[in-house]
């Protein structure tokens, strides 16, 4: 009778054990989803954060002559826009129009019609504009934030 006895007691405490423990799990879940709960309660909707505001320089339409073969003379109008990235770069470009629009001149003067009426043509050419700002306008210069080109008015003739 003292093995039954013995028996008996170990296992009302491995029962209480187990039931102790699931109780104390309970809680400690119920305690972290109420406590996630809480902390999302608290949280204020906060407003999505609005971009800055983008920057452009506007460049007038001008008119150019095409490279061409012998029989035919092909004309480009076309208007653009530059993004950049900081308001100093704008005033150096503002200041420095002239050259600006003398380097576009240049470089699209050289472009030839067949090339510039398909959309690669066009994306190779903005490219193109871009790595004009590398070199810069005028020495000391502080470096230019020339992102982008944006094609408002393109038409080949």
């Amino acid at each position: 009778m003292a093995k039954t006895n013995k028996r008996g007691k170990s296992l009302w405490l491995i029962g209480l054990l187990i039931v102790l423990f699931s109780v104390g799990s309970s809680i400690g879940v119920y305690l972290l989803m109420d406590s996630r709960q809480e902390a999302s309660a608290n949280e204020e909707p906060s407003e999505p954060e609005e971009a800055p505001a983008p920057i452009f320089v506007k460049i007038e339409p001008f008119t150019v002559n095409l490279q061409h073969d012998e029989y035919s003379d092909r004309l480009l109008y076309v208007g653009l826009s530059l993004k950049v990235g900081d308001d100093k770069t704008k005033e150096v470009l503002k200041q420095y129009m002239p050259e600006v629009r003398s380097r576009l001149l240049m470089l699209l003067s050289s472009q030839e019609a067949e090339a510039l009426v398909k959309p690669e043509g066009k994306q190779r050419l903005a490219n193109q504009i871009l790595t004009l700002f590398d070199e810069p306008l005028a020495e000391p210069q502080p470096p230019l934030d020339v992102t982008g080109v944006l094609f408002s008015e393109f038409i080949v003739q």
